[in-house]
């Protein structure tokens, strides 16, 4: 990202579903001290992990009650609306504590920011509420800087984005930071990086698309491999048993024995986060071979095939991403076989999975 840039760690959607509580220790390890959350529930739990008092920011939502909290313990945290910057003023006051807020601008992605009409007032209030406020950041997000396609919309939104700055500066308010950039535009518009970036995706090892790894790859010969994932989703047999020629598997009667078969039960199901849509064509790992899901995924199991892998008992390991042996199932091919997003993927892994951290 260059020198003397701050470095936001996103950690919203429980660290990209990693796991909040482990995955800031290792971060402040490698000497990230700010953390991006989403709301103040994840912002408690980044408090709750930190041992190095980092710095902590809330990007979206944060109720009146809140506030209150998030002053006291140097929160920072967007403002997006008129309301929630005079009421940071008055609790500033009354609590006796500079509230650190970051102005976020609307520049095209049309989500939340203040929009133009906007701008006299929130200028005005924060000339009049300087001893109340600090004002840490000027701030908007970009609308798909993933994608080639939005190429002329992102910088649109950089050129509307740098106006505005100027005309803050002009009136006489500057901020002390100021950031557009997440992962996907620090990685491919190195204009946006300006102060500071917020990075999620790509500091758990997952470039936003495949059109930015092409973009670095034509810039600076980078592999996929430059970036390295973190996670392993593994579990273990539950149950083994053999089925009849002509016997059907879980509910319903989507999979029909073609053969004897013998079957492994597996604690996983779409309450876990392995999708309904993997029912009839998923795949895990066992003793390093692939082997298919049969049957219907179901709440809290799901079935699969292990005729053909010999001496499989119950608490065997189950690989449902990453390395067994010589084989492995990636982010992107369980993405690919549950028709999701990286993105959906990660996030939509439910706190309630114990995480372990492994050298």
């Amino acid at each position: 990202m260059g020198p003397n840039i701050r470095f936001s760690s996103v950690i919203k959607g429980n660290a990209y579903g990693h796991g909040i509580d482990k995955f800031v220790p290792i971060a402040e390890w490698a000497g990230v001290r700010h953390f991006a959350a989403f709301s103040a529930d994840e912002a408690y739990l980044v408090k709750q992990a930190s041992t190095k008092k980092s710095g902590i920011m809330i990007m979206g939502y944060l109720s009146d009650d809140q506030l209150e909290w998030a002053i006291e313990n140097e929160i920072e945290y967007y403002v997006f609306d008129l309301n929630r910057l005079k009421i940071s003023i008055m609790t500033a006051q009354k609590i006796g504590k500079k509230a650190k807020i970051h102005i976020e601008v609307e520049t095209g992605f049309h989500r939340t920011g203040f929009e133009r009409s906007e701008f006299d007032e929130v200028i005005r209030l924060l000339k009049s509420g300087a001893d109340d406020l600090d004002f840490e950041g000027l701030c908007t997000h970009y609308a798909g800087a993933e994608s080639i396609s939005n190429h002329v919309r992102v910088k649109q939104q950089y050129e509307t984005y740098m106006e505005i700055y100027s005309r803050f500066l002009e009136s006489g308010v500057r901020p002390k930071y100021r950031h557009t950039a997440g992962s996907a535009a620090s990685l491919t518009y190195p204009e946006t990086i300006m102060d500071m970036v917020r990075v999620g995706i790509a500091q758990y090892g997952f470039w936003p698309s495949p059109e930015t790894l092409i973009h670095r790859f034509k810039k600076y010969d980078a592999k996929d491999s430059d970036l390295k994932r973190l996670l392993s989703w593994k579990t273990k047999v539950m149950e083994v048993k053999e089925i009849d020629v002509g016997e059907f598997v879980g509910y319903g009667t989507s999979y029909m024995a073609y053969e004897k078969k013998k079957i492994a039960i597996i604690p996983v199901g779409y309450s876990n986060g392995f999708s309904r849509s993997l029912s009839n064509s998923g795949r895990v790992l066992i003793h390093g071979v692939y082997v298919l899901v049969v049957g219907v995924v179901t709440m809290n199991t799901t079935t699969v095939d292990i005729t053909h892998v010999p001496n499989v008992v119950p608490g065997d390991e189950v690989v449902l991403i990453g390395k067994q042996k010589r084989q492995e199932i990636s982010i992107a091919s369980f993405c690919e076989m549950s028709n999701m997003l990286n993105y959906q993927l990660l996030a939509r892994l439910p706190q309630s999975i114990p995480r372990f951290i492994t050298p």
